[in-house]
């Protein structure tokens, strides 16, 4: 497997792309399984509401009218 690529930019409107060192690679492993868990979280949370929307039988729309 190859490392994920970083692109540098130069200040000359140019740019270098090189591998990800142990720490980036580190750090961008972290930063995908944070990004991961955050999108499961709310996937969840959006399913939770639906289905208690469901319960109560109104849509989105009518819920934001009852609470506004």
């Amino acid at each position: 497997m190859t490392k994920p690529v970083i692109r540098i930019y130069t200040a000359a409107d140019e740019y270098i792309d090189r591998e990800m060192n142990a720490a980036e690679l580190a750090q961008y492993k972290i930063d995908q399984e944070n990004y991961a868990t955050k999108k499961a979280q709310e996937e969840a949370r959006a399913n939770q509401r639906q289905a208690l929307l469901d319960k109560l039988g109104i849509t989105a729309e009518e819920a934001t009218l009852l609470l506004s």
